[in-house]
């Protein structure tokens, strides 16, 4: 059966046996695991998923890829009809841990990478690929220009290390962009203490607000107030005149407990 890939789903479509053989190694995926793929596409990688382990789920949105996934065999493999950003990740995946494993559409990989913090529960490890300046926003260091929101709300949490740098012509069609497989592995702990998660991420998109001003400047126009800026800096012992970018994970905690220690949240 032929098809066309959509553009306003981000289709390109992983072909490269190479890669996906690195891909399924970064996984090490048992068979007792239970796995999940967003975007399965044509299902090269889904097939070797199916042979590895005793449980495949795959989300997808496109119809027509439906069709094909709906008409296939396999007593292993779970379609689950939708978007992945609007889909209900508890009641769908109601057994964890899981594996990821997923050629993220790049249209929505920051979208769902903020999902996948929210259910960070849910999953035993990700094996994800990312268009490559995404992927190295995710890697990125502090007073990088990389370093970022991105950067700090995932390093939090997990560790990051790349897989394998995956050239356009790995796809079909071919995108624009080189790209990039990371393999995250969860922490047993964060960290550094954020205190409350939600405020903390709060805190982060402040800091990163006005990223060529200050660090009080740019918490100013994320919301928060002088008078709070001026004591949480000075109470966490961190420099005003320097820049969000340039703060360490330890740093970013010192700074939201301090908030969220004066009332904040």
């Amino acid at each position: 059966m032929s098809y066309r890939t959509k553009k306003r789903f981000g289709q390109h479509f992983l072909h490269d046996r190479t890669v996906i053989d690195k891909i399924i190694a970064a996984a090490r995926i048992e068979p007792e695991q239970r796995l999940l793929e967003i975007g399965p596409g044509l299902g090269v990688l889904t097939d070797r998923l199916l042979a590895l382990s005793s449980e495949v789920n795959v989300i997808e949105i496109d119809r027509d890829l439906l069709e094909r996934l709906e008409q296939r065999t396999e007593h292993n493999l779970r379609v689950h009809r939708g978007d992945a950003l609007k889909l209900d990740w508890n009641s769908l995946l109601d057994d964890p841990p899981y594996t990821l494993v997923a050629n993220l559409p790049y249209n929505i990989s920051t979208q769902i990478v903020f999902r996948l913090l929210e259910h960070r529960p849910l999953f035993r490890r990700m094996v994800l690929m990312f268009q490559r300046e995404v992927g190295e926003r995710l890697c990125a260091r502090p007073a990088t220009k990389d370093y970022g929101i991105l950067s700090v709300l995932c390093q939090l949490w997990y560790d990051i290390n790349p897989v394998i740098q995956v050239p356009p012509d790995a796809f079909k069609p071919p995108p624009n962009v080189e790209s990039i497989v990371l393999l995250f592995e969860p922490l047993g702990e964060p960290k550094t203490e954020p205190g409350n998660p939600v405020f903390f991420q709060r805190v982060v998109k402040a800091a990163f607000t006005q990223r060529r001003k200050t660090l009080r400047n740019s918490m100013l126009a994320g919301g928060f107030s002088a008078a709070q800026v001026d004591s949480a800096l000075s109470k966490a012992e961190i420099d005003a005149t320097r820049r969000g970018e340039t703060l360490t994970l330890e740093e970013f905690g010192r700074l939201s407990r301090t908030l969220e220690n004066d009332g904040l949240f």
